[in-house]
């Protein structure tokens, strides 16, 4: 059973947008999962911003997570490849999970995670979806949600638009704008507070938290954000989205017809489809498979074709996003709410074959330095001695892709609103031998307090087990303290730009005054565009 028990007279039915909703207790929690936040974005909706719920009659089991949002493959960090998941179009919903005391008690600050995985995979029924070590301390009630991915979600096909059919940008975006405003109008039915909602999530949903907060549509649904690991700047103009649009179409054009052809040849005569038809009706018409592969290849392109880019972004529209984050915070226009930021020690070193999607090959870092002023690529050289040689170029790669927007981040932050920042250093041994060490992700079992997972057992498998297990709940505890007061422990100095104090979290937690100075200062001549 999972855990799970069979229902009982006294779990709770809530109404939300739609109708009646039936949750179910589970080891010390009341759960609802696969809520609907929105209307199936399906059929006439492909490629359309999310629209109203639509309602229904009765009362509606909240039991099951909701079907994941297409991709191509699970993520066997946070999945067991053998657990076979429904993935569908129709994926927008929303799961809370609320301490068995926190509907008995006043509202509770409310932890909205935004699940990471590049925008092109992962799901909110991943461990980190799930909360239990959030909700079980009795503090908080814990939201996760699916969001459309890949080419439903992430690619800009605005371009694309006919008088009868708009194909809109930023969908995946637009769906987390749409959550929040559905968690604006329910989570005090499940014990939340409306006014103490914060935001966070690593890696891609760490670009999600930065992104909405220069999103002028999500002003107000949140009250603080976290973004672990994000890579802050990955966000793009249309003259580049519009770009990559075209590449896409072209490439799901000829996946089209090759299925036409097979498809000829096995039945002659048969209607398979005209490879010739505008790139609208490609889009609208195309199998969810045909455009999740098409999606694939030209991720597998973009990196090498344009170095330190990734096709699978927001995009600044001038409507839901009017300009580049990095911008807005600079300028003061991000929503000013207190902000927690970081990364780990190491973020490019996991980056390794199919998810090389960094700049860290010889090739991409060369494309890299012929686009920075000449006088600043000595300097680059000397704060990573050996580049291009692997470690080197691991460094650079991560500390390009998030360290040091990151920093920028917390820099221009911190002169409107309060900032923490801070550095995940615990490496388990094994990672430590593998070269690895504190890489991108590695701190999100402990946080998670998920070090019973296959991957955190053979992570800990050769040692440091205890030492991982106490950061992550030192995090949480952090984590949490921010949710409930707006800033975390007195012992972490809010982070000022004058003295970048950042709290590094290792066997033995420490604070630094602007850790990596020498690299920072080399990041600030070679990309301008980010010193401000």
């Amino acid at each position: 059973m999972n855990g799970r028990r069979r229902p009982r007279a006294d779990d709770v039915d809530v109404r939300v947008t739609g109708g009646m909703v039936h949750g179910v207790t589970e080891r010390g929690m009341i759960v609802w999962r696969g809520l609907p936040y929105a209307a199936p974005p399906v059929g006439p909706l492909r490629f359309s911003p999310p629209t109203e719920v639509v309602p229904w009659e009765g009362l509606r089991d909240a039991l099951e997570f909701g079907a994941i949002a297409p991709q191509a493959v699970s993520n066997p960090l946070l999945r067991p490849p053998s657990q076979a998941v429904a993935s569908s179009e129709d994926c927008l919903t929303v799961n809370v999970h609320t301490p068995v005391s926190g509907m008995r008690t006043s509202a509770l600050p409310v932890m909205v995670f935004i699940h990471g995985g590049g925008y092109g995979s992962g799901s909110s029924r991943d461990f980190s979806g799930r909360g239990e070590g959030f909700v079980r301390t009795g503090r908080v009630v814990y939201v996760s949600f699916n969001y459309r991915l890949g080419p439903l979600g992430y690619l800009d096909f605005s371009g694309y638009s006919t008088p009868e059919r708009s194909l809109a940008a930023n969908l995946g975006l637009r769906d987390q704008v749409a959550l929040l405003e559905w968690v604006r109008h329910n989570i005090a039915a499940f014990g939340g507070d409306t006014d103490n909602v914060t935001v966070f999530g690593e890696s891609a949903g760490g670009n999600a938290v930065t992104t909405l907060m220069a999103t002028p549509s999500a002003r107000g649904l949140f009250a603080r954000a976290i973004a672990q690991s994000a890579p802050p700047d990955a966000v793009y103009p249309r003259q580049l989205t519009s770009r990559w649009a075209e590449e896409y179409v072209d490439i799901l054009r000829e996946i089209e017809g090759r299925r036409e052809r097979v498809g000829r040849s096995a039945s002659a005569g048969g209607d398979m489809g005209d490879s010739t038809s505008t790139p609208h009706h490609l889009l609208v018409n195309a199998s969810t498979s045909d455009l999740v592969a098409a999606s694939v290849a030209l991720q597998v392109r973009t990196p090498d074709a344009y170095p330190g880019a990734f096709c699978l972004a927001p995009v600044v529209d001038g409507d839901v996003l009017p300009e580049r984050p990095m911008r807005a915070f600079r300028d003061g226009r991000a929503h000013r709410v207190p902000l927690i930021i970081g990364t780990t020690d190491r973020e490019g070193s996991i980056f390794r074959g199919r998810v090389d999607i960094l700049p860290r090959t010889p090739s991409r870092i060369a494309a890299l330095f012929a686009r920075a002023p000449v006088a600043a690529r000595r300097a680059m050289h000397e704060a990573y001695p050996g580049l291009p040689a692997r470690r080197p170029a691991a460094d650079f790669g991560g500390d390009y892709g998030f360290w040091f927007p990151c920093t920028r981040v917390a820099d221009f932050h911190s002169r409107f609103a309060p900032v923490w920042s801070y550095r995940f250093d615990v490496a388990p041994r094994l990672l430590e031998l593998t070269g690895l060490d504190a890489t991108h992700g590695v701190e999100m079992f402990a946080l998670f307090d998920r070090t019973d997972l296959p991957m955190a057992r053979l992570m800990t498998s050769l040692g440091g087990l205890e030492m991982y297990t106490a950061a992550g709940e030192r995090m949480r505890g952090e984590w949490l303290r921010f949710a409930e007061h707006g800033s975390p422990a007195e012992a972490w100095p809010r982070y000022r730009e004058r003295t970048r104090e950042t709290l590094v979290i290792d066997a033995t937690d420490r604070i630094e005054a602007d850790p990596r100075r020498d690299r920072r200062r080399a990041w600030n001549r070679f990309i301008p565009a980010l010193a401000g």
